[in-house]
C-alpha cells in the first residue's frame, strides 16, 4: 500500500529561466493560482528553486536553477506573503532575491554569529 504522495512529476512541473518567474506566478495568480510555498536544494554548482503553487487541490511547481551568486527575482510583487520564504531560503542556502521587499538580512531565524548558511556551502556576509 502506497503511504506517500509524489506531489513533484513531470506532469505539474515546469522548468523555467530566473527573469520569467515574475511573469510566469502573475499568469498563474491570474487564473486563480494561490501561493503555497517554496523549496530549494544546492546542486552544488547551483541553487533550485521551486516554487509551489494550487487551485482546487491542483498542485503546479515552477522549477528555477540559477549559478550560486547569482539573484532570483522576488515574486513579493505577485504573492506578498512569499518575502517570509524567500528570506528563509536567503538565510539558509544563500540565495539573493532581486526586489525583496523586507530583508531581514539572514537573521530571521539564525543569531548573529551564524556566519555560514546551514544548506549551504557558501558563507553568509553581515554587513
Amino acid at each position: 500500500m502506497k503511504d506517500y504522495t509524489l506531489v513533484i512529476t513531470d506532469d505539474n512541473t515546469g522548468v523555467i529561466q530566473p527573469d520569467r518567474i515574475i511573469s510566469q506566478t502573475r499568469s498563474l495568480k491570474d487564473e486563480g493560482f494561490r501561493f503555497v510555498t517554496m523549496s530549494s536544494t544546492d546542486l552544488g554548482e547551483s541553487i533550485c528553486v521551486i516554487y509551489h503553487l494550487d487551485k482546487d487541490l491542483e498542485l503546479v511547481n515552477l522549477k528555477v536553477e540559477a549559478p550560486k551568486g547569482k539573484k532570483i527575482p522576488s515574486i513579493s510583487s505577485v504573492y506578498s506573503s512569499a518575502f517570509l520564504v524567500e528570506n528563509e531560503i536567503k538565510e539558509h542556502f544563500g540565495v539573493d532575491f532581486d526586489g525583496l521587499p523586507l530583508d531581514f538580512q539572514g537573521m530571521l531565524y539564525l543569531d548573529e554569529e551564524v556566519q555560514r548558511t546551514p544548506f549551504c556551502k557558501i558563507g553568509i556576509n553581515r554587513v
